[in-house]
């Protein structure tokens, strides 16, 4: 039983820097942004009608 608790220093070490590592590329990905692009809007392309149901 001596050798329990370093392995769960080990696994809770991973999973910090798990956590660490996808907050820093998450915030790189928001960061990101093309300006290049136009906005795309999502719905009934113009001229249809909509159905209501």
């Amino acid at each position: 039983m001596g050798g329990r608790p370093d392995i769960i220093k080990a696994i809770v070490l991973i999973f910090a820097a798990g956590l660490v590592i996808t907050g820093f590329t998450s915030i790189q990905a928001s960061e990101d942004t093309s300006r290049d692009q136009e906005p795309v809007t999502v719905g009934a392309p113009a001229g249809e009608a909509v159905l209501n149901r």
